[in-house]
């Protein structure tokens, strides 16, 4: 069979009676976030639609203009969504955030495009998709390694007044929290790479096979798309945090945390 078979609207709709297995075991578990499972769900149901309509229209007008547009949105959500779940950080910072993850994730796409693809950068075909898998990995990676920074930072508080009372410097006290969070922001990345193609095949690599594509040619490019997600995901956390620290003391080294 060529192409993709078509889902009628009822073929769709069977698939949120799984939502209530989910349900059952939430309301079985004593889990209280009913309410968050139903937003979520309907959230993510309107935004994929009007993503949906919004992507059909461009590519029946493609315009460097759209693709840029789309890009420029789609960037400046990904920084919302981190610093909104990172309030406690200062401005400085959370500039460095903002450049950090605007200018890795990029760089990436226009690599990935042009260098590996072969496209050119405003083919909506090709930039968009791939720009929502590398620049929604970043984010998830950027958001994580500050969560881990701030928490290592807000526990061990006493261990690091104590550290600069007796004149260690804060690169010193610092640059392991940064380390240890960059480890824990990239190991989700990397344990669904041990897996891949024995445990699970991936959403591109699924999509591509349903749509006609060859399977060598999906797997080829799943494999170029898991590696430009985990360069990403690496230096996005990194240029964030190894930058962002350094907001934390001031020029005689003293804490401003």
């Amino acid at each position: 069979m060529n192409g993709i078979i078509t889902l009628n609207l009822w073929q769709f709709a069977l698939i949120y009676l799984l939502l209530l297995v989910v349900l059952a075991i939430m309301k079985k578990c004593r889990i209280d976030q009913t309410r968050l499972l139903i937003v979520a769900s309907f959230r993510m149901t309107v935004q994929l639609v009007l993503a949906g309509l919004i992507l059909t229209a461009i590519f029946k007008n493609p315009h460097p203009a759209f693709t840029l547009l789309y890009l420029v949105v789609m960037t400046g959500f990904a920084i919302y969504m981190v610093l909104s779940k990172n309030k406690g950080i200062n401005r400085r910072f959370k500039a460095v955030v903002a450049v950090s993850l605007a200018v890795t994730g990029l760089s990436i796409v226009v690599f990935f495009i042009v260098a590996v693809v072969g496209a050119d950068i405003f083919n909506p075909r090709y930039t968009i998709p791939v720009s929502g898998m590398i620049i929604g990995n970043a984010m998830n990676g950027v958001s994580l390694g500050l969560r881990n920074f701030n928490e290592n930072i807000r526990t061990q508080r006493n261990k690091i007044d104590t550290l600069i009372n007796i004149g260690v410097t804060p690169q010193k006290i610092l640059e392991p929290f940064v380390n240890q969070s960059l480890e824990t922001a990239m190991l989700p990345t990397l344990n669904s790479m041990l897996g891949m193609g024995i445990i699970s095949l991936p959403g591109m690599m699924t999509g591509q096979i349903l749509s006609g594509t060859m399977p060598m040619t999906a797997i080829l490019y799943q494999i170029a798309i898991l590696i430009a997600i985990c360069t990403v995901t690496c230096l996005a956390v990194f240029c964030s945090l190894h930058f962002g620290y350094r907001t934390l003391y001031n020029k005689r080294n003293q804490m401003v945390i």
